[in-house]
């Protein structure tokens, strides 16, 4: 028993914050993280010291003074420290300066320092801390000074919403009990002191967009029944708060066991899901209500609920400047969407770089605006470019797409539910198939294989590869929170997967790309259909967190745009790679072609070089035109009618991928001459002149009239791209049987919807790629 008392004393030791056993001629403190914050896990370092609050100065600071910092507010360790009143200046008292840690002590109070107030600095100098995300396993959180409540922040492990019974098995768990887990143990909130404001703040932590009204005498009912173990302490947020940790720490609940909370029960929260995570509505409602064009869009993201933020006016789309761009004007712009809170503000163009103009500069926003086009922001601030681009990270529901599943489970599980397993039990949810990779030789690829049903019982088993291409893979990657896809493969010998799970399952996978599930996409069901079966044929995939995206200049388009008239003895080359319409099989070779020629330039504005799939060694030489082709189908050209009809068209091989020229202070990476390596790096751009073979729509069959100029980079999706809309570009063009005028050009996904109806098929880049 005495060896058992000083194994549970050490453990103690390690899992108590420091400033709970300081040395008692150490001086007691309590820290928190304040300022303009990007995320809630950052912040000017405050201290409570003598019952004022006060700042650090950044003098002889270092990441081993940050480790301390957050290790004593429950934090993992530092991620990095910020000089020169980075999150904004403080108030009051600079506490500390010449600040010398260790990165051993225990608490910031016991670090070498020129003494409590004893300071030559100025709040410009207030250093700052970016802790980890990830919280000390059975953090206990304590409160060291009695008359340190007002300004105090709410510091626990884990927050969650526990459903009760008849709520588990609906996905996402909207409603329930809150518990904070503290000290290693869960707990429950006295809902004496509690409100709306607390709710919201919650409900946006666990992804949802807002809180809503519930039946309390279920609750009621069922708290009577329940032994409860409440939490120290009351909470009390203003609403605009992005996490529980920005929320002030309320009033200390007085223990009295089961008198504790005497008038009250434990909090429960019910939140309202966003159209994403609520329950489908049926295919007639969807129909008789044309969804509303929204004013606030996210671009580029690898994970839903995150991306770049763009912003609609005047019918056109444009993106958002850095300045001044913080998490609770991130949280506007989640919220509006659907999702949550915001994780965090992303700054410097960190989801890809947009096109068009920068509509908002300079934003400032309360946090309960409904739009961020609501918010306040400076019209005549100018000069930002597409590299300040702001960007989002959203809290989304635990939508339970890739939980793993447990042995323990399979007994309990019920017709069309799939089991996984939870603290408490196991439960059954519906309706997403589990997914997971198998064989690879890291965690970001493998053979995709999916808990099916085969026989009647729940099995381990593989897709079908027939079909498999990159918006499928595109999809598995989203549905397992590992990114983009990067390749999709339609034969996996090479990875050994486990062979119990060779057969097929699943099979006829045609997705979109926009979808959350694989199970969402279109597929024969139960009726699994694979002739050339799984196993070594089974489909795979490989994801990256970052993606390319290229962007066609509209501009240049438009502005080199015109008629050449060529004689076919001087276009054998162009004939044999087919850049010509079909007539000039059997056209004279004295006779003439009437070419509609242009310069493409191609931007790569994502977060990753753009490459072409196929190794140089299966690269194709055309004799011809002495070359390789890296991608038989590069981009293609087309010229519609204005009901969409293709009357002309033309394609290009990539037969040089290079950087033509690169952003200020970018080197260039590719370069075609003595077979170099081929793509475009990110910044760069290549470009196509008007003057080349095949950069051209033979029109010699078209008669005058008003048509559509349309091209298409990457039209087969051949290399995964973080943004396919943007692949288009359409112009109006008028042709008069001698000269043709080229107006209106744009990349599509830029204007509105109405304005985009007036080009036929531009709403969306939902191109057919089979």
């Amino acid at each position: 028993m005495l060896r058992l008392a000083v194994i549970c004393c050490l453990l103690y030791t390690l899992l108590v914050p420091s400033s709970a056993q300081s040395d008692s001629n150490q001086p007691v403190i309590q820290l928190r993280l304040a300022g303009e914050k990007k995320k809630h896990y950052e912040g000017r370092v405050e201290v409570f010291y003598n019952g004022e609050w006060g700042t650090v100065c950044d003098d002889d600071f270092s990441i081993y003074a940050a480790q301390v910092v957050c290790r004593e507010l429950g934090f993992t360790g530092a991620e990095s420290w910020s000089p020169s009143a980075k999150y904004g200046k403080g108030e009051g008292r600079i506490w500390l300066d010449n600040v010398h840690c260790t990165g051993s002590e225990k608490s910031l109070a016991h670090c070498e320092s020129n003494g409590f107030g004893v300071s030559d600095c100025k709040h410009s100098e207030d250093v700052g801390v970016v802790c980890s995300s990830k919280r000390i396993p059975g953090f206990k959180f304590i409160r060291n000074q009695a008359n340190s409540q007002e300004g105090l922040t709410v510091q626990v492990e884990e927050v969650r919403i526990r459903a009760t019974y008849s709520h588990r098995k609906r996905i996402p768990i909207t409603e329930g009990f809150l518990e904070v887990k503290d000290g290693g143990k869960w707990r429950q909130i006295c809902n004496e002191d509690w409100n709306q404001m607390n709710s919201r703040v919650i409900c946006g932590m666990q992804g949802f967009p807002g809180e809503k009204r519930f039946n309390a005498r279920p609750y009621k009912l069922l708290a009577s029944r329940r032994k409860k173990n409440y939490w120290g302490f009351s909470i009390n947020c203003t609403g605009n708060e992005a996490d529980l940790s920005d929320c002030k720490l309320g009033r200390e609940i007085e223990k009295k066991g089961n008198s504790t909370c005497g008038k009250g029960m434990p909090v429960v929260v019910s939140c309202v899901p966003g159209r994403v995570f609520a329950p489908s509505v049926s295919i007639g409602f969807r129909k008789a209500y044309r969804v509303e064009q929204p004013l606030v869009r996210l671009r580029g993201g690898a994970m839903i609920g995150e991306g770049r933020v763009e912003v609609l006016k005047n019918g056109e789309w444009g993106t958002v400047c850095d300045d001044n761009w913080n998490i609770r004007a991130a949280t506007v712009v989640c919220r509006e969407l659907g999702f949550g809170s915001a994780k965090e503000a992303l700054t410097g163009a960190r989801m890809g770089q947009g096109i068009g103009p920068v509509h908002m500069n300079e934003v400032e926003c309360s946090g309960f605006e409904k739009s961020l086009t609501e918010c306040y922001f400076n019209p005549n601030s100018l000069g930002c470019s597409h590299e300040e681009d702001a960007a989002v990270k959203c809290n989304v529901p635990a939508m339970g797409f890739h939980n793993r599943v447990s042995k323990l489970c399979l007994p309990y599980r019920t017709k069309n539910y799939v089991c996984v397993t939870v603290q408490e039990m196991p439960k059954c949810i519906y309706p997403f198939p589990q997914l997971r990779l198998s064989g690879g030789r890291n965690p970001y690829e493998g053979r995709v294989e999916v808990l099916g049903e085969r026989n009647g019982s729940l099995v381990w088993g593989t897709v079908c590869s027939d079909s498999w291409g990159t918006m499928e893979a595109m999809v598995v990657c989203r549905q397992l929170g590992l990114g983009f896809a990067s390749n999709a493969f339609q034969e996996t010998w090479y990875w050994q997967g486990d062979s119990s799970a060779d057969a097929v399952v699943m099979s006829g996978v045609r997705c979109s790309g926009t979808e959350l599930t694989l199970e969402q996409c279109l597929h024969h069901g139960k009726h699994v259909v694979c002739p050339k079966g799984g196993g070594r044929f089974a489909a795979g995939v490989s994801c990256t967190m970052t993606a390319p995206d290229l962007v066609l200049n509209a501009q240049v388009v438009e502005q080199t745009t015109y008629l050449e008239d060529r004689p076919m003895y001087a276009l054998q080359c162009a004939h044999e790679e087919r850049c010509l319409s079909g007539s000039a099989d059997k056209a004279d070779p004295s006779s003439y072609r009437r070419l509609l020629r242009f310069s493409s330039q191609i931007h790569n504005n994502g977060q990753s070089d753009f490459r072409p799939r196929a190794s140089p060694q299966s690269w194709v030489w055309h004799d011809c035109h002495r070359h390789y082709h890296s991608m038989e189908v590069f981009t293609h050209y087309d010229l519609m009618s204005l009901n969409g009809t293709k009357v002309a068209e033309g394609h290009k091989a990539s037969f040089c991928l290079e950087d033509t020229y690169c952003d200020e202070g970018i080197q260039k990476r590719y370069e075609c001459a003595n077979f170099g390596a081929q793509g475009i790096t990110v910044g760069c751009w290549d470009t196509y002149r008007h003057d080349i073979d095949c950069q051209w729509i033979d029109i010699t069959d078209v008669k005058p009239g008003d048509y559509i100029l349309q091209v298409v980079i990457n039209p087969n999706y051949e290399v995964a791209e973080s943004d396919y809309t943007n692949n288009i570009m359409k112009c109006r063009s008028r042709y008069d049987g001698h000269r043709m005028w080229t107006y209106n050009c744009h990349t599509g996904g830029t204007l509105s919807s109405e304005t985009e109806e007036t080009f036929p098929g531009l709403l969306t880049n939902q191109l057919s790629h089979r």
